[in-house]
């Protein structure tokens, strides 16, 4: 929402809940913005053909542009389970849609990126502070923010930059979301006292993908209202 606010098209993805896409759109357009919601299964790298097709023909019917500026890899979800009884399939659930996926989904789309345009990866507070239960996820948005630096470093001769948001406890359905006491909980380990909303990340990543950090690259920015410090 942010990034429209500011005039930027959006093509958002969903992978099982349309109406919350398309609701999304709505917003987006209701506000005088551009947006389009395309299906994709970020843990299926085989899709990612079709999708890179879909992603043409949707900046052609609507912007009427054969590339787009910016990409914002963003899909994730969580688990709890301590390292003791994590599952080689939960491991590989994990894997899947935070690493390998953000890997060979860019990979896909880069040939539609333009030149001086922008990457933001998502990553997670939980890669600084350890938290007991979130090995794979935290280890794996890790390996992402690694990612983030060799992204920058090799797209760098098309003038790309590659930048990560770590984002602390928000107030999402990640995971399940947020009750009461764990709330607090968090609220309490915040420096700032309360948890985050999604307008703190969406600010962070309209602000990097903008003019005003053409000069931030290959850079990690927890977005936390100072966890755990």
């Amino acid at each position: 929402m942010q990034c429209a606010a500011r005039g930027i098209g959006v093509i958002l993805t969903y992978n099982s809940h349309p109406k919350g896409a398309d609701g999304a759109v709505r917003t987006i357009q209701s506000g005088g913005g551009e947006a389009v919601a395309l299906k994709l299964d970020v843990a299926d790298t085989g899709s990612f053909p079709a999708f890179r097709e879909a992603v043409a023909a949707a900046l052609a019917a609507t912007w009427d542009r054969d590339s787009f500026d910016h990409l914002v890899n963003n899909a994730g979800y969580g688990a709890f389970n301590p390292i003791t009884s994590v599952t080689e399939a939960e491991f590989d659930g994990l894997f899947a849609v935070h690493l390998k996926g953000p890997f060979f989904l860019t990979q896909a789309l880069l040939p539609l990126m333009a030149d001086g345009g922008s990457i933001v990866n998502l990553t997670s507070a939980t890669t600084r502070v350890a938290t007991a239960g979130v090995a794979p996820y935290a280890a794996f948005k890790g390996g992402l923010e690694v990612l983030t630096r060799y992204m920058a470093k090799e797209f760098g001769e098309r003038r790309i930059r590659a930048n990560a948001v770590s984002p602390g406890a928000i107030r999402t359905d990640l995971g399940g979301g947020l009750n009461d006491e764990f709330e607090r909980l968090l609220a309490g380990q915040t420096a700032l006292g309360r948890v985050g909303e999604p307008d703190d990340i969406g600010r962070v990543i309209a602000s990097l993908l903008s003019d005003d950090s053409a000069w931030i690259n290959a850079q990690t920015i927890e977005v936390a209202g100072g966890y755990v410090i």
